[in-house]
C-alpha cells in the first residue's frame, strides 16, 4: 500500500471510530509498527489527527466561537432533544433542589417534569416563567441579560449562586470533548455554568450527538465533572465512557 493510501485509510478509520490503536492499524494496513508510528507522526505534524500514547484520536476541527440565536437552535435536532429532555426530567424527585441552565434542551425538560414539589433555580427568564406556569416553585438569578441565549450571566449571577447548594443540575454545552471538557462561546455565560456546577452534587449535561468532539471558546468544566445524557454515540472514543447515558 502506498503512503498516501495508508494516510487516507488511517483518516477514514478515525472518522468512523474516533480513535484507533497502533495494533489496530497494523492489522488494517498490513503494515509494521514502525511504519504505522511514522505515519501517525506525519499526520499529527500535518494537523490531521492527534497522536496519543499507543495510537491516535480524531482531531477536533470544529470550533464554535459565536452562539446561535435561540430561535434557530430550537429547530435543530428536535427529536433527539425531546428524548434527552424527557429522560432528564425523570431524574428529578420531590426532594430535589434543582438548577436548570439556560438552553433549548433544558427548556424542553420543563414539559416533562412530574415531581413539581422540587424547588428550582434557573438563569433563564423563559425557563422561570414556564416553571411557574407549571406550578413549580422557582428562583431566578440576578445579573446581566444576554439576549442571544436569553440567559442571565456575569458576576452578579455568580455572586447569587454562592448561597445555593443543588442536589441536581442540568446544563447545555456547545462543545463536549474528552480533552477540553464542556465548553461554551462566551466568558460571562461560562462563569455562571462553572459556578453552578461547582455548587451541585449531581451534574448532567444534555447534549445531542452533534455536540461531541466540538470545542467552543471557554471550557467551564472538565469532561469527568458531569454525566452526559445523549441519544447517539457514533464515535467509538466515547463508547467506553462511564459518565455517558445513551437514551434509546
Amino acid at each position: 500500500m502506498l503512503t498516501e493510501e495508508r494516510f487516507a485509510k488511517i483518516l477514514s478509520i478515525l472518522e468512523h471510530m474516533g480513535s484507533v490503536t497502533v495494533q489496530q492499524l497494523m492489522t488494517e494496513l498490513d503494515a509494521s509498527e514502525s511504519t504505522v508510528r511514522r505515519d501517525l507522526n506525519t499526520l499529527d505534524a500535518n494537523g490531521q489527527l492527534v497522536k496519543v500514547h499507543g495510537g491516535a484520536i480524531l482531531k477536533n476541527t470544529v470550533y464554535s466561537t459565536i452562539d446561535d440565536e435561540v430561535v434557530h437552535r430550537k429547530e435543530q435536532n428536535r427529536e433527539a432533544k425531546d428524548k434527552i429532555a424527557r429522560y432528564a426530567a425523570g431524574l428529578i424527585t420531590a426532594e430535589d433542589f434543582v438548577y436548570i441552565d439556560a438552553g433549548t434542551t433544558t427548556e424542553r425538560m420543563i414539559d416533562y417534569i412530574a415531581n413539581r414539589q422540587a424547588v428550582f433555580v434557573t438563569n433563564a427568564i423563559g425557563h422561570a416563567k414556564k416553571l411557574a406556569e407549571h406550578g413549580c416553585k422557582v428562583y431566578i438569578l440576578g445579573g446581566e441579560f444576554k439576549a442571544v441565549t436569553e440567559a442571565i450571566v456575569g458576576e452578579e449571577a455568580v455572586f447569587t449562586l454562592d448561597k445555593y447548594n443543588f442536589t441536581k443540575g442540568f446544563w447545555g454545552a456547545n462543545g463536549v470533548s474528552l480533552q477540553r471538557g464542556f465548553s461554551t462561546p462566551e466568558l460571562k455565560e461560562a462563569m455562571v455554568k462553572r459556578k453552578s456546577m461547582e455548587n451541585c452534587r449531581d451534574c448532567y449535561i444534555l447534549a445531542d450527538e452533534s455536540k461531541f468532539s466540538q470545542i467552543s471558546s471557554v471550557t467551564f468544566a472538565p469532561f469527568e465533572k458531569a454525566t452526559v445524557i445523549t441519544t447517539e454515540l457514533k464515535q467509538e472514543i466515547y463508547k467506553d465512557c462511564s459518565n455517558i447515558i445513551k437514551v434509546e
